[in-house]
């Protein structure tokens, strides 16, 4: 059965979120970065930036006390809410009693088996994650749901605006990393949302941004070696200042000389004093192949 509340009821709503944690007498703990949503213009653009509906099943990470599950709930199929804080369980089985597509978990996200879930709650079919993540634990429970190659559309995500900007940005700009060429090996990232401190309780220190990662069925790269050209992406951006030459053969887990690496990067056409910022993902996975061809020491 649908359920549909008025806006005036739902969390998004402050008072009504202030009078849920006056009741259950909860405390914002810093340690799980809990800042909850009151703002329904924001809720329906990450609704709209995952392209919900019926037929889809959710993953929801960290639904604090279920702000953004109750829009979820009525725009999803069914909607797993995965909550670390187990003092928010009893509030969540309060705000969400009413939905009966609703499943609420207290486990620790990065040690729930996902593929397990995908093929139980939904047949292994590709599933949806949508979160408010906390952004102290924002990079590895992303890398995490690539890595494990669990089937997923889209991961549609609240972050820390200036991790949103590196998630998307271009070869040779400052925001350009080692997290924008992970994210886009595996995924189209697409800016949704710009969101000010205003529409939190409490107001977080920083800027927030909403950014929907649409899944590859393949990777935009062919690369013989997955492994090493990671490797090499870690090296580069270790030592940013340095050439990427310098950066390789600095990088404890990689052992090739100077002229290795040379010979390896005038083989794809860059100069030896290219550094790292200046490759793109392209780039990383030939250099990956003509090191690989190469061999380490």
């Amino acid at each position: 059965m649908d359920v549909i509340i008025e806006e005036k009821q739902k969390l998004s709503n402050p008072q009504v979120t202030i009078e849920i944690l006056k009741k259950y007498n909860f405390d914002f703990k810093k340690k799980f970065g809990q800042n909850f949503l009151i703002d329904s213009h924001v809720l329906y653009k990450i609704m709209d930036a995952a392209e919900l509906s019926k037929d889809d099943f959710v993953l929801e990470i960290g639904p604090g006390i279920g702000t953004m599950t109750q829009y979820l709930a009525e725009r999803a199929g069914q909607v797993l809410a995965v909550e670390i804080d187990k003092k928010a369980i009893p509030i969540l089985h309060n705000t969400l009693g009413m939905y009966d597509n609703v499943t609420i978990w207290n486990e620790d996200i990065l040690k729930v088996d996902l593929n397990r879930v995908s093929i139980e709650y939904n047949d292994g079919k590709p599933l949806k994650v949508v979160a408010n993540l906390p952004y102290y634990i924002t990079t590895p429970i992303v890398m995490n749901l690539f890595e494990s190659l669990v089937p997923i559309d889209n991961i549609t995500v609240m972050v820390q605006k200036e991790v949103a900007e590196r998630m998307q940005a271009e070869p040779g700009t400052k925001d350009y990393g080692a997290l924008s060429l992970a994210v886009q090996y595996y995924a189209k990232p697409y800016l949704a949302a710009n969101v000010p401190p205003n529409c939190f309780m409490p107001r977080p220190n920083v800027g927030s941004a909403v950014i929907r990662l649409s899944r590859y069925d393949k990777p935009p790269v062919i690369v013989k070696n997955e492994a090493l050209m990671f490797s090499l992406i870690r090296a580069s951006f270790n030592q940013r200042r340095k050439t990427l030459q310098n950066g390789i053969c600095n990088y404890e887990k990689l052992s090739y000389t100077k002229e290795q690496v040379a010979h390896a990067l005038e083989s794809i056409g860059l100069p030896v004093s290219v550094r790292g910022e200046k490759l793109s993902l392209n780039e990383f996975a030939a250099l990956s192949d003509a090191l690989g061809e190469i061999g380490q020491l």
